[in-house]
């Protein structure tokens, strides 16, 4: 309470009001006593000074009483009362000309007030830089979604329009009779049907990332074994990965590893990062999944030794539509979003992905809270 009444305005400039009224009245009493004392000092001293004193006596007997005292301690009261309101005020103006030249853009968004300790107006201060803070925050935000909106703009019309023109450009030839035979015909219907699926796979990617970055898809929360769901995927792709060369093995020194999440959703992360593995680390032949307890903590690594992914890539892999070499590639058939995909559906997991590389290996890394 006490401290809500310390940090309240209202409240401080009220018994600021009556400190300053005490003050003003304290000055005025010493002034009078003052005043007297030296002219009775000047007047026993020095009477060539006797003509003050019988001055200052005809403005005090013009009032009956002590009512000439009065109304010069009044006058006095009055007199610093207003010099030390126009001292204190004075502060408020400051900042309230501030705020008026930020809010008509002659100062910068993020221009600081100066901030007096001593004064109660530092309170309001202090409020008007964090919220420029914000503003300016605010605006930087703005421009980068702005930014962004156009980048998406620009990526997604790239895009679609190379798989729709090879599309466009097969069915045309299909339907001018450009081709020799039936068999070819049946080679510009088969890359015609490819084309067309990955774009339905771009499309469905790309409203799956918009989901996941408004926060409208449900998670299907239930526990499950994180190394028996690794193991079943390495089951599924063992096809896979024989008609691409490549092998596979599970590191765990554990049967079980509770997590709960929605696993598909999960899923979806890991053949994402499996796929990208036997993509881009088809040279190294081989790709190892390590599960293991870390604290809380279960961890999942997928490993493949393949080429290293650029220093200057790194900090951007996760981005949409990111175009480096290892993140995106035409011949791979990705779509630019499952990593972003991946990390959006890791963060709603509260857990966390991130990656290395070196002229050794790459390893992305899963970290998911366990039960």
């Amino acid at each position: 309470m006490a401290t809500r009444l310390k940090d309240n305005v209202v409240f401080r400039l009220v018994l600021r009001s009556f400190v300053n009224l005490f003050l003003s009245a304290l000055l005025a009493v010493v002034s009078i006593a003052l005043v007297e004392m030296i002219i009775k000092f000047f007047v026993r001293n020095f009477y060539q000074f006797y003509p003050i004193k019988r001055f200052a006596r005809t403005i005090v007997n013009a009032f009956p009483g002590e009512l000439g005292i009065f109304v010069i301690a009044f006058v006095l009261f009055l007199f610093y009362y207003l010099v030390i309101q126009w001292i204190y005020f004075s502060y408020f103006g400051k900042i309230n000309d501030s705020v008026r030249r930020i809010a008509d853009g002659q100062l910068e968004m993020n221009y600081k007030i100066s901030v007096r300790s001593t004064n109660t107006f530092s309170i309001i201060a202090g409020n008007v830089n964090r919220l420029s803070d914000r503003l300016q925050l605010a605006l930087v935000d703005e421009r980068k979604s702005e930014q962004t909106k156009n980048e998406l703009i620009t990526n997604v019309s790239h895009d679609l329009r190379t798989p729709l023109t090879s599309i466009i450009g097969y069915l045309g030839l299909i339907e001018q009779d450009r081709y020799r035979d039936e068999v070819e015909l049946r080679h510009y219907v088969q890359i015609a049907y490819e084309k067309s699926q990955r774009l339905h796979e771009l499309i469905d990617d790309l409203f799956e990332y918009t989901r996941m970055r408004h926060d409208t898809v449900t998670l299907k929360q239930e526990n499950f074994n994180l190394v028996e769901l690794i193991g079943q995927l390495l089951v599924q792709y063992h096809m896979l990965l024989k008609e691409a060369g490549m092998s596979s093995k599970l590191h765990c020194d554990v049967t079980s590893i509770q997590v709960k999440g929605d696993t598909a959703k999960l899923v979806r992360v890991f053949e994402n990062l499996i796929s990208n593995a036997m993509s881009y680390g088809k040279e190294g032949k081989l790709i190892e999944i390590r599960v293991r307890e870390i604290g809380s903590e279960a961890v999942v690594e997928v490993t493949n030794y393949g080429d290293a992914i650029p220093a200057i890539d790194l900090p951007h892999i996760f981005d949409r539509f990111y175009r480096g070499d290892k993140s995106r590639t035409q011949w791979s058939g990705g779509s630019g979003l499952g990593l972003a995909i991946s990390k959006s559906i890791v963060d709603m997991h509260h857990g966390s992905i991130d990656v290395t590389s070196d002229s050794l290996q790459t390893v992305f890394r899963v970290t998911l809270p366990r039960l």
